[in-house]
């Protein structure tokens, strides 16, 4: 890559002209458990917003109805989410490797059917994720009460360099070198967060048959923060940063995309985020009701929507000890248990979160038992670490192949 300037080569083609055709998939209401080996299931936009196919993210389909089977998705398939309430992962691409059968293609995803004669499919996918088509994607967009979306009239207007079909495959191959690299990373990866859930799990079993339990308002506070919708405005306001359901991920925060939200400024205190606060989700799918992070105070003057609590811990309780619990079983049963749900969607309420049950050890016993919890985290930490530096390497090995750059990873 070498720093060298390169003027494109490669003919630009309409994305139209590389295509068979594009499929739009269909969500009948499923239930939120994922489905077993023999069911039918819909993927969820889980499974292709990290632009790697999930097959585990998926829905059962509803008994009784009859799954359309042209629907089904088959190995090679090249998926495009087409809406979110979070503009960065609209238009995400991904490529399904091997996959269970009886998946179904939902309702916001489209299914790419490349003309083979002209266009080599993986070499379609990695296209389609460059800088530039992210750009002009991001252009064809439309957003509407916090939904962007985009058409199949917009996708089949995208413009793809196009080299020949040898070309194609030598820049497929240099891809398919980095990510057998990070495919070993993610095998250790896999490895290291079954023994973390080992020690989690052995950690609370001796917690379980030595401690009492007590209400979780007992040993912290429960808010919920800013309500969206009426913004107040003038010159006691703030604008900030603020998190919501779609930033709380089990066990993380994800930061890549924070809106911001007016405050007045004397309610800045009751909706502040301090490092250490543990964010709960108020709702969601089922399985995933209650998920929580710790905040480690990356973003100064950093706000929480009204769905996501913010658990503020006292002198007893550690927000990490705290934080696995909540994600235990026995934790993720009680929220499931208390949770309102309606259709496929559920819901918690603060009072509900306030009354659950916790262990309550010495807090030296929870610094104890976090130890070697800790100790695989870091390790997970470093190896997530490598594995960004070498998709940004990856990404950029193949941005400057398609600009007629001489990279290679052979080495």
């Amino acid at each position: 890559m070498g720093g060298e300037v390169h003027a494109n080569p490669y003919q630009e083609v309409l994305l139209k002209d590389l295509l068979k055709r594009v499929e739009t998939g269909w969500s009948p209401v499923c239930s939120s458990k994922p489905p077993g080996p023999d069911e039918w299931g819909v993927i969820k936009l889980s499974a292709i917003t990290s632009g790697r196919f999930i097959e585990t993210e998926a829905k059962t389909f509803p008994s009784g109805s009859t799954p359309r089977k042209e629907l089904e998705i088959r190995t090679g398939d090249l998926l495009m989410s087409r809406a979110n309430g979070v503009k960065n992962l609209v238009g995400v691409v991904c490529t399904v490797g091997e996959v269970r059968q009886r998946l179904l293609l939902p309702d916001l995803t489209f299914r790419l059917v490349p003309n083979d004669d002209r266009v080599d499919p993986a070499f379609l996918g990695l296209a389609l994720s460059t800088a530039g088509l992210r750009s002009q994607i991001e252009a064809a967009m439309r957003g509407t009460s916090g939904q962007y979306k985009i058409s199949q009239a917009d996708v089949r207007k995208l413009r793809v360099p196009l080299p020949d079909l040898d070309e194609q495959r030598r820049i497929v191959a240099a891809h398919a070198v980095v990510e057998r690299r990070i495919s070993v990373l993610e095998r250790v990866r896999a490895k290291l967060k079954v023994a973390e859930a080992a020690l989690a799990a052995e950690a609370l079993a001796k917690v379980d048959s030595l401690w009492p339990t007590t209400r979780l308002d007992n040993v912290a506070t429960v808010a919920a923060g800013v309500t969206l919708g009426s913004e107040p405005v003038g010159d006691g306001t703030l604008e900030l940063p603020y998190l919501r359901v779609a930033n709380v991920l089990d066990g993380r925060i994800d930061t890549a995309d924070v809106k911001k939200v007016r405050i007045l400024r004397s309610q800045y205190e009751r909706f502040e985020l301090r490092k250490g606060d543990l964010l709960l989700t108020e709702g969601g799918d089922l399985d995933k009701l209650g998920r929580g992070a710790v905040w480690d105070g990356r973003i100064a003057q950093c706000l929480h929507q009204n769905h996501v609590f913010r658990v503020r811990c006292g002198e007893d309780m550690s927000p990490d000890f705290l934080a696995l619990y909540t994600s235990s079983d026995a934790g993720r049963a009680y929220f499931q248990r208390v949770g309102k749900q309606t259709t496929n969607l559920a819901s918690i309420n603060s009072t509900q979160v306030k009354q659950m049950p916790v262990p309550l050890p010495p807090l030296t016993e929870q610094e104890s038992l976090l130890g070697p919890i800790r100790s695989v985290r870091s390790r997970l930490a470093a190896l997530d670490r490598q594995v960004s530096k070498l998709r940004v390497v990856q990404q950029g090995v193949v941005e400057d192949l398609l600009s007629g750059g001489g990279a290679s990873l052979a080495a």
